[in-house]
């Protein structure tokens, strides 16, 4: 029976195990600490037990997936592992002794993964003496439910070793979407003009209200700050700062202060009771709405044709990346399709003249923006 070894039990960890176990797979799972070890299976029962008391999950089927999950002492006794994923603290020193303890037990042949959201994937895989095994596996929040996972691939990564982590985690029931080994990989990357465009309105003394209204009424689940509530406002400004970091503080990936204020006030979303909705809804959308949707969608549609340009990814990929992890409606390429990329330039031109001096380059337009139409010549980044 083909092997799937979890290091790291947090929520993320226990949810990448329930996916495989889900899948038919054998699972060795195991924790640094003992007491989240030890009270693994315990959660996952608890967890899964609303499942059968909603009659989605039968008592049987409960009790076989979590007989399929063995938990170990640590990575020294998942030897017998054929793809091992790391689900561990975002430490690149944790991340990379961790694989070195790995790779000296487990076969040759063995993909090592990290489940990493913002680390280089080539930085792990130095020292290792098979480098061409690993890779990122980068599952999204709840695991057992989100169909999306982003395939990382350095620049050594092995293409039998690719292969491999996309049938076995196809086989888990996920969509793969191969992306490069770049900041924010695609989804956090792409998705930072949905926040940050939401924050400079914010700014020019929009109402956070009114911004996520514009957004519900074109079709999104959530606005931006209805999803910074979701998420966390902590855990978005830790994201946009590393991001930003990240990108050498291109304006592009600009640290808003107002996001900055929100955290410093504490008022950081669901997990506080407060946050920049949170406990309110938006209202009715107001009367320029179109203008608001029009403005943050341009952003999504440059932050996608940059990322196009650095190659390792795909139109079509950065798409169904941003629907499956986001829930988005429609993808930025399918919003320039519809939009036409002169509208769109238009409306960069427009937003670069009226932005601050420290702002305007955030709306220089990607390479491909500025060439034909993909049904009439190469797309972005393929020149």
């Amino acid at each position: 029976m083909t092997t799937i070894a979890v290091i790291g039990l947090g929520t993320m960890g226990l949810g990448i195990a329930q996916t495989y176990a889900a899948a038919g797979f054998a699972v060795l799972a195991t924790d640094a600490a003992a007491d989240v070890r030890d009270t693994a299976l315990q959660r996952l029962r608890a967890r899964l037990a609303r499942r059968v008391q909603a009659g989605k999950l039968a008592p049987s089927d409960l009790d076989a997936l979590v007989s399929r999950i063995t938990l170990v002492d640590g990575p020294e006794a998942m030897g017998r592992a054929d793809l091992a994923i790391e689900a561990v603290v975002e430490r690149m020193e944790v991340k990379r002794a961790l694989f070195a303890a790995l790779e000296s037990v487990v076969a040759p042949d063995a993909v090592l993964a990290s489940n990493t959201s913002s680390l280089s994937v080539a930085a792990m895989a130095q020292g290792l003496s098979r480098p061409q095994r690993l890779l990122g596996l980068h599952f999204f929040n709840p695991a057992p439910v989100m169909k999306l996972v982003e395939l990382v691939a350095h620049p050594g990564s092995g293409a039998a070793a690719l292969a491999r982590a996309r049938q076995l985690t196809e086989r888990a029931g996920k969509t793969l979407i191969p992306c490069p080994d770049r900041p924010g990989f695609i989804v956090n990357r792409c998705a930072r003009p949905f926040y940050g465009e939401a924050l400079a309105l914010l700014e020019e003394g929009r109402c956070a209200d009114e911004i996520d209204a514009a957004m519900l009424a074109a079709g999104y689940p959530l606005g931006p700050f209805g999803l910074i509530d979701l998420v966390g406002a902590d855990i978005n400004l830790a994201a946009t700062e590393s991001l930003a970091a990240a990108m050498q503080d291109h304006p592009r990936y600009h640290v808003f202060a107002a996001l900055r204020r929100q955290v410093a006030a504490g008022d950081l979303g669901r997990k506080t009771g407060r946050g920049f909705l949170f406990p309110e809804k938006p209202g009715p959308a107001p009367g320029d709405a179109e203008a608001i949707v029009l403005r943050i969608e341009t952003a999504l549609v440059n932050e996608a044709g940059w990322l196009l340009a650095e190659g390792g990814t795909t139109q079509d990929g950065i798409d169904t990346a941003l629907k499956l992890g986001l829930n988005f409606p429609r993808g930025p390429f399918e919003i320039l399709a519809a939009q036409g990329r002169e509208p769109v330039l238009a409306r960069l031109q427009r937003l670069a003249a009226a932005a601050p001096a420290h702002l305007q380059g955030r709306y220089r337009p990607a390479p491909g923006l500025a060439m034909p139409h993909p049904a009439a010549g190469p797309a972005p980044g393929t020149r």
